[in-house]
């Protein structure tokens, strides 16, 4: 089989397209090559929807931590604390068993015993509550001047949280947001490893690199393979996230402008 005939076979297979079988025996550095990468669309999708919905939800759990009310600001920071304060995988292992048990008395929660939209779930509140601390302290770093700038030209409310607050905010917490996107894209590995099920071998990466570690006995080329396909993937964070971080500093001196260093989480 050439190596385009098993790009066509395996591309799509982690999508429930092309070849149903995986390969036995005789294994070649293609069809690794092409498998791992169809893995890898799965961990684009967790982590790309993860970050965009949470990037919402990390706005509102920063302003809520700064709120006046003191029930919205409580639970601001205990929903910071908890998922900060909790290991990933042990989030995982929850919420599958809680998913599970509201599966058995209401049908609607079936499908959030899947990994497509369970642990999406919990990458997004994960993703949520350290971009939300981040966030906090960039509106807590915002220059004081700024706001008084604001209120002499008579902004308020919405108007002034949406063209002052809010973008100097981001300028501000873009650097550390970004190492949070690598950091989440990395993350999303650990789904193999929670207890939601892959439908049909509908796997990730680690999946298929798992695969062929076990059946050829040697991890020396599916993990390298992986870790290469997740280099490619952090470039290509970096050079979308250090295009907007352009963007919003776009204003600024140059000597003032605040450029992105990849600094990895080695505890987390």
């Amino acid at each position: 089989m050439s190596c385009w005939q098993t790009v066509q076979d395996y591309a799509l297979r982690s999508l429930g397209m092309g070849e149903r079988l995986l390969p036995r025996e005789n294994f070649t550095l293609c069809e690794q090559f092409t498998l791992i990468g169809s893995g890898l669309i799965w961990n684009v999708y967790f982590g790309t929807l993860a970050l965009l919905a949470g990037f919402f939800l990390a706005t509102a759990v920063a302003v809520g931590k700064g709120a006046r009310n003191r029930l919205v600001r409580k639970l601001s920071e205990w929903f910071i604390f908890v998922f900060r304060g909790s290991p990933l995988f042990i989030q995982f292992f929850f919420a599958y068993f809680l998913f599970l048990s509201l599966k058995k008395h209401y049908a609607f929660f079936d499908p959030f015993t899947s990994a497509w939209l369970g642990a999406l779930i919990v990458l997004f509140l994960n993703t949520s509550a350290y971009s939300g601390e981040i966030f906090h302290g960039a509106l807590r770093a915002i220059p004081r001047g700024d706001i008084e700038a604001a209120d002499a030209y008579g902004f308020s409310g919405w108007p002034r949280f949406r063209r002052i607050v809010w973008p100097t905010m981001l300028r501000l917490a873009w650097p550390a947001y970004t190492n949070e996107a690598i950091f989440m894209f990395h993350a999303t590995t650990l789904v193999f490893f929670s207890g939601f099920p892959a439908w049909q071998q509908k796997g990730d990466a680690l999946y298929y690199a798992s695969y062929f570690a076990d059946k050829t006995f040697n991890p020396f080329v599916p993990y390298p393979i992986l870790a290469g396909y997740f280099i490619l993937l952090t470039l290509a964070v970096l050079a979308i996230f250090g295009y907007i971080n352009r963007r919003l500093n776009r204003h600024m001196p140059q000597a003032a402008r605040r450029g992105i260093r990849f600094r990895p989480n080695l505890i987390r």
